[in-house]
């Protein structure tokens, strides 16, 4: 993102605040909706990309805000053509994003590029550069999204966070259809460096584990 700054700040100035909301409490493209008993029914913060952000108005809970987690310069050009009116590039992006926002801009925020470091150099210990012959990698979106819940929450409560990698077969989320196996061939995260984090925390008591063993 270093060289990114000329763009957010024309994205920061199509946003109608940048403030957080004063009271706020949960976080991708998980739905609630027909989840209810699963998930509750109120989502404060969604952490979404260009490839991740919900299409279909049904999702959209006007009370959300929801935040832009910026990996490369073509997210903020992504966000700053839906906000201005632009014709939407969709060249770059490892999945077509999505060309029509259903959120309000009253309603969007951008994370600060800080919190995503925080969470690749400082909780999972990422290298600062990768081999040429290797995929960087990059944290999820839960991850970030701790390392966000760290800094503005006094206390953080963990649902979901496990993966089971003895069998390839089980659900990867609590919707959809999706497998382990996907998440078992993934190039862009270090699942066992997420992995060794989480534990670290449950076992240091610096976040309570909602999820089942």
């Amino acid at each position: 993102t270093k060289k990114s700054a000329t763009y957010f700040k024309l994205a920061l100035s199509k946003l109608k605040s940048c403030d957080l909301f004063d009271e706020f409490d949960k976080m991708n493209n998980g739905p609630v909706l027909g989840h209810e008993e699963d998930v509750g029914r109120r989502t404060t913060f969604r952490l979404f990309y260009p490839e991740s952000v919900f299409s279909d108005p049904s999702h959209n809970d006007p009370n959300s805000t929801v935040i832009l987690a910026a990996f490369k310069l073509l997210d903020l050009k992504w966000l700053l053509e839906l906000l201005s009116g632009g014709k939407i590039n969709t060249s770059g992006f490892w999945k077509k994003p999505a060309l029509n926002l259903i959120y309000q801009p009253y309603q969007i925020r951008i994370l600060d590029p800080s919190i995503i470091r925080t969470a690749a150099y400082e909780l999972l210990n990422f290298p600062k550069s990768f081999p040429k012959n290797q995929e960087s990698k990059h944290p999820t979106t839960g991850i970030i999204a701790i390392a966000l819940a760290f800094h503005i929450c006094h206390e953080v409560h963990l649902a979901g966070f496990k993966y089971n990698f003895s069998d390839l077969k089980s659900p990867l989320h609590y919707y959809g259809n999706a497998t382990m196996s996907l998440m078992d061939k993934n190039a862009y995260h270090n699942l066992t460096a997420e992995q060794l984090f989480l534990k670290d925390i449950i076992e240091k008591n610096f976040v309570i584990n909602l999820t089942q063993d």
